[in-house]
């Protein structure tokens, strides 16, 4: 899988690329946006 004369950010790349990431911003923010809902802060009346 993986020489062992690779240095670590190469490793990094090599594992990103199996796992099928990438930098996409938007595509990021799909993903998350499935995992995770945010609920909104009830407003505090003064």
């Amino acid at each position: 899988m993986t020489n062992p004369r690779q240095s670590q950010l190469d490793k990094f790349k090599e594992l990103a690329r199996e796992l099928e990431a990438d930098e996409d911003e938007a595509h990021w923010d799909e993903k998350l946006g499935k995992l995770v809902k945010v609920k909104p802060k009830p407003e505090k009346s003064e």
